[in-house]
C-alpha cells in the first residue's frame, strides 16, 4: 500500500505537502462533523436512564473524547512542514548548557565531547547541579566551561533544572543558548541548522526532535513520541505556539531576559496589590471599632491611611511604577502613624505570637513579608480581633515588607519559569504571551538515552504529567494575557490530554457493568447504534493514520490509555502541590537501567492495569459463557462489549510487554557519521 500511495503522488515535495494537509482537512472535518451527529444522538436518545451512573459517566467521558478530538484536529488544521532552513546567522554569539545532576561521568563526557565540537563558534558549558570533583575535573581535561550554583543559592529555593538554567544564565552572555540534556549527544551541524531561523528578530525558540538510539525497533517503554515530534508539534507549529521541549532547543538570551523581568514586575505587583488589599480590610475593622472610642487623632490616623491604601490602588491602576507606589504609600503611612507606631508595635507583637506561621520573635518586616505568601496567614491578619492602634501598625508594615529585592530567592529575576517542574513549557508560554515567535525544526540533530527500565520511565512520564498539570493550576493559557486563540487552544490541548485518565476508568468500565451485572449504558437498537458509531471511528482512524504516515505511532496511542492510573496520580498529586503545599517528590530521570526489581517487581509497578486486564477477561468470559447457555437472549449487545474488552486488552498489554523488557547493550554513537 506505502509503494502505491507513494507511485501516485506528485514529485513535487511541496505539492505532496498540500496535497496531504488537504487530505488531513477534509478528513479532520468529516471527523469532527461525524462526531457532533453522534453525541447529538447520544444526548437526545439513548441514555439508559435506569443505569444512569454508567449511563451518564459514558457520554460524559465521548463528550471529553469529542473534544480531544477537536483539539487534535485544530492542531493538524495548520500542519507546517518547513523543509530546509535558512543559512545560519553570521557572527552570533552561543553558549551551549549541557545541563546535569549526578548522572554517571562516561554518558555526561560523550554528550560535553560532541558539544565542545559543534562546528559552529560557540562556548561550552557544563552546569553540574551535584557540584561532583569528578565532573570538574572532566570538563577541565576537555576544554569546557564548568558551572555551578553561586553562593546566593544557598538556602534558597533551588527551582531543579530551571534554577540551574537560570544560574548559568546570570553567569554566561551569549546571545543563544543551546540547551541538552546530560546524555543527548548533539550533530556537528545542529547550530547551523537551526540560527538561521533568528534572522527573523522575534524568533525566540527553535526546537528540534528528541530521539533515542537505545530504543529497539519495536519501542516497548514507547519512548520516541514520533506522534508528538511530528505532526502534534509541526501542527503547533502552525499555530506559532509550538514550545521548549527541554533539551535540543536554541534560545535567546534576550527573550529570555525580558520574561524574567517582567515576571518579576508582575510577582512584585501582585504581591503590593495583596498587601493593599489586606491593608484595605483591616482599615475597615478599625473604622467599626473606633466609632465608640473617642479618640480624635487615631480617627484621623485611620482616615488618612484609607485615603493613602486608595489612593495607591488607583496609582497602581494607572501603570505608575511599584517602586513610586510603595514610596509614596510608605511617606503617608510615616506621616498619618509616627505619633502612634511605638505603642501599635508592641501590641502587634504581642498578637503576632498567637497566630500559626508566625515567629513573634522574627524581625516583624521579615515576619510579615512571609506572610505575603500565605493566604491563611494574611486572612488571620485581616480578620482578628484586635485594637485598632495595631491595625495602623499593620498596615504600614505590610507595605514595608514588600520585598523588591526578592530575599526569599537566590535571583532577583528568574528568565526560566519556576511554577513547574516542566520548566520548559511554562516558559515557552511566557514567550508567546510576550508577543514572540518559536519555531519547530523537524530534523533529528542530537541523539540521547532513553529510560531502560518500566520504573525509570513510569517516573519520567509522571514527572512530565505533574509539571503540566501544574502549569495549568498556576497559568491556564485560557487566560493568559498576550496569547492569540490558537496558541490558547495548543497549549491548552497539551494539558487537557493528561485529564484522560478519568475517562479511561469509564470506558474500561462500561463493559465489566454491563456484562457482570446487565447494567446497559446505552438504550438503541444496535444497528442504529453501529451505524451512527462506526463511521466516527473509521475518520478518526483515518486521521491518525494519514497524520502520522511512515511514522510509528501505535504505541504511543496504546501508553495514552494504558497509563490511566499514571495521569490520575499526575493530577491528583499536582493539585495537591498547588493548593495545598504538597511536595511533588521531583526524580531526575536515570540515565541507566535501575536495577532492584525482579520480575513480579516490575510487574508491581502495573499492578493495576493487571487487574483491570483479568477483570476484563472474566467479564468477557462470563458473558460469552451466559450467551451460550442461552442465559442471555439478545446476543448483539454481548458480543459488541466483548469486542471492545478485546480492544481494551490490546492497549493494556504494552505495559505487560514494557514490563518483561530487558534490553540489549548499546553503544553510544561516538563520531559525526553517526549522525545523517
Amino acid at each position: 500500500m506505502s509503494r502505491f500511495v507513494q507511485a501516485v503522488l506528485p514529485a513535487d515535495p511541496d505539492l505532496r505537502a498540500e496535497l496531504r494537509l488537504g487530505l488531513l482537512r477534509v478528513l479532520v472535518a468529516a471527523n469532527l462533523l461525524l462526531g457532533f451527529l453522534y453525541l447529538s444522538w447520544r444526548y437526545t436518545a439513548t441514555i439508559n436512564w435506569a443505569a444512569w451512573p454508567i449511563a451518564l459517566g459514558l457520554v460524559i467521558a465521548e463528550t471529553y473524547s469529542y473534544i480531544d478530538a477537536w483539539l487534535f484536529g485544530l492542531t493538524l488544521w495548520r500542519l507546517k512542514q518547513r523543509g530546509e532552513p535558512p543559512p545560519p546567522l553570521p557572527n552570533a554569539t552561543v553558549d551551549v548548557f549541557i545541563t546535569c545532576y549526578n548522572e554517571p561521568v562516561a554518558i555526561v563526557r560523550e554528550t560535553a565531547i560532541a558539544a565542545r565540537d559543534i562546528r559552529y563558534p560557540h562556548r561550552t558549558y557544563l552546569l553540574d547541579d551535584g557540584n561532583s570533583p569528578a565532573m570538574r575535573a572532566m570538563a577541565k581535561e576537555i576544554g569546557i566551561g564548568y558551572l555551578v550554583r553561586s553562593e546566593e543559592w544557598k538556602g534558597k529555593q533551588r527551582h531543579a533544572k530551571a534554577g540551574n538554567l537560570n544560574n548559568a544564565l546570570c553567569q554566561t552572555n551569549g546571545e543563544f543558548i543551546l540547551v541538552l540534556d546530560a546524555d543527548q549527544i548533539p550533530s556537528p551541524d545542529i547550530l547551523d541548522r537551526t540560527l538561521g531561523y533568528f534572522a527573523d528578530e522575534r524568533v525566540a525558540l527553535v526546537q528540534t526532535p528528541q530521539w533515542f538510539y537505545n530504543v529497539p525497533p519495536d519501542d516497548p517503554l514507547g519512548s520516541q513520541a514520533p506522534l508528538f515530534y511530528g505532526p502534534i508539534m509541526q501542527g503547533k507549529d502552525g499555530w506559532n505556539a509550538a514550545f521548549f521541549c527541554g533539551s535540543n532547543a536554541v534560545l535567546r538570551r534576550e527573550a529570555l531576559m525580558q520574561i524574567g523581568i517582567a515576571n518579576y514586575v508582575r510577582d512584585l505587583e501582585l504581591r503590593v496589590v495583596r498587601a493593599l488589599r489586606t491593608a484595605d480590610a483591616m482599615l475597615r475593622i478599625a473604622v467599626r471599632q473606633t466609632q465608640t472610642v473617642e479618640n480624635g487623632a487615631l480617627r484621623a490616623a485611620i482616615d488618612k491611611l484609607q485615603a493613602a491604601v486608595r489612593a495607591s490602588q488607583r496609582m497602581l491602576r494607572e501603570g505608575r511604577p511599584i517602586q513610586e507606589v510603595t514610596w509614596y504609600f510608605q511617606q503617608r503611612a510615616a506621616v498619618a502613624a509616627r505619633p502612634l507606631v511605638a505603642e501599635d508595635l508592641a501590641r502587634l507583637r504581642a498578637e503576632v505570637a498567637t497566630i500559626p506561621g508566625l515567629d513573634a520573635d522574627e524581625d516583624l518586616t521579615t515576619c510579615l513579608s512571609r506572610s505575603l505568601d500565605d493566604d491563611s496567614i494574611l486572612h488571620a491578619l485581616t480578620v482578628r480581633e484586635r485594637s485598632p492602634l495595631a491595625a495602623i501598625a499593620t498596615v504600614r508594615e505590610l507595605l514595608l515588607a514588600v520585598d523588591v529585592d526578592r530575599a526569599d530567592e537566590a535571583q532577583p529575576v528568574m528568565p526560566l519559569a519556576t511554577i513547574s517542574v516542566t520548566e520548559d513549557m511554562a516558559t515557552a508560554m511566557r514567550l508567546h504571551a510576550a508577543g514572540w515567535r518559536s519555531v519547530y525544526h523537524d530534523e533529528i540533530l542530537a541523539r540521547g538515552l532513553a529510560p531502560e527500565d518500566l520504573r525509570s520511565a513510569l517516573q519520567q512520564r509522571l514527572r512530565w504529567a505533574q509539571g503540566t498539570i501544574q502549569v495549568l493550576l498556576r497559568e491556564n493559557p485560557l487566560f493568559v494575557p498576550g496569547l492569540s486563540l490558537g496558541q490558547r487552544l495548543m497549549y491548552f490541548a497539551t494539558m487537557w490530554s493528561y485529564l484522560s485518565g478519568f475517562f479511561v476508568v469509564i470506558y474500561l468500565s462500561a463493559p465489566i457493568f454491563y456484562l457482570i451485572f446487565g447494567m446497559l449504558p446505552v438504550r438503541t437498537q444496535a444497528e442504529e447504534f453501529f451505524w451512527r458509531l462506526v463511521p466516527y471511528l473509521i475518520t478518526n482512524e483515518l486521521v491518525f493514520a494519514v497524520a502520522g504516515w511512515k511514522r510509528a505511532t501505535w504505541r504511543g496511542r496504546q501508553y495514552s490509555l494504558a497509563l490511566f492510573p499514571l495521569w490520575i496520580q499526575a493530577v491528583i498529586s499536582a493539585i495537591g502541590n498547588v493548593y495545598a503545599g504538597r511536595p511533588l517528590g521531583f526524580v531526575v530521570t536515570p540515565k541507566v537501567r535501575q536495577g532492584g526489581l525482579h520480575i513480579w517487581g516490575q510487574l508491581r509497578l502495573v499492578r493495576l492495569q493487571a487487574i483491570t486486564m483479568a477483570a476484563l477477561t472474566l467479564s468477557a468470559i462470563w458473558g460469552m459463557a451466559r450467551l451460550a447457555l442461552g442465559l442471555q437472549i439478545d446476543g448483539i449487545p454481548t458480543l459488541v462489549n466483548v469486542f471492545w474488552i478485546g480492544y481494551d486488552l490490546l492497549m493494556l498489554s504494552v505495559v505487560i510487554d514494557a514490563a518483561l523488557y530487558q534490553p540489549e547493550e548499546q553503544e553510544q554513537p561516538q563520531t559525526a557519521a553517526a549522525y545523517p
